[in-house]
């Protein structure tokens, strides 16, 4: 466990309940997941049972309690990128890099998830690696679109 790390993201909170999201959401970006080891701190601190932690972070999918890559790779597979595509783009991409969607590659790399909708269906198929949109992506565009983040 790195208590540093936790205690400064605690730092910046009162340590009320009412903070466990937003507490949840600045673990799950320095981890880049929810490791359980933080999460028992966090039921401590903040005073909430590690039961209801679970729930919450179960509840939500911005939430993670593996793991994830260094980079997310995610695929719309809504009804428009779904039409164009989508799900021929997510085997590609779940082939070209060796994992099965909605795991993370050995390396730790990547993560390939797949999502109901990025808010971009004009320009589907659509997919996201991190905070960066791909539009209009072909199979073909795949090995390209990965080797920017495979250095």
């Amino acid at each position: 466990m790195d208590l540093e790390r936790l205690n400064g993201i605690l730092s910046r909170y009162d340590c009320q309940p009412a903070d466990l999201i937003p507490v949840l959401q600045d673990i799950q970006d320095s981890y880049n997941y929810l490791p359980q080891d933080e999460m028992k701190v966090v039921a401590e601190r903040l005073n909430i049972p590690l039961t209801r932690i679970f729930s919450v972070a179960t509840f939500y999918k911005m939430f993670s309690l593996t793991p994830k890559g260094k980079h997310i790779c995610r695929v719309c597979l809504g009804t428009t990128c779904h039409l164009k595509g989508g799900q021929r783009l997510a085997e590609s991409i779940s082939h070209r890099l060796g994992v099965d969607i909605g795991y993370t590659t050995k390396d730790m790399r990547f993560t390939l998830e797949t999502v109901g909708c990025l808010g971009s269906c004009a320009q589907a198929p659509v997919m996201m690696i991190d905070d960066t949109y791909h539009a209009r992506v072909t199979v073909d565009k795949v090995p390209k679109i990965l080797k920017k983040y495979q250095k």
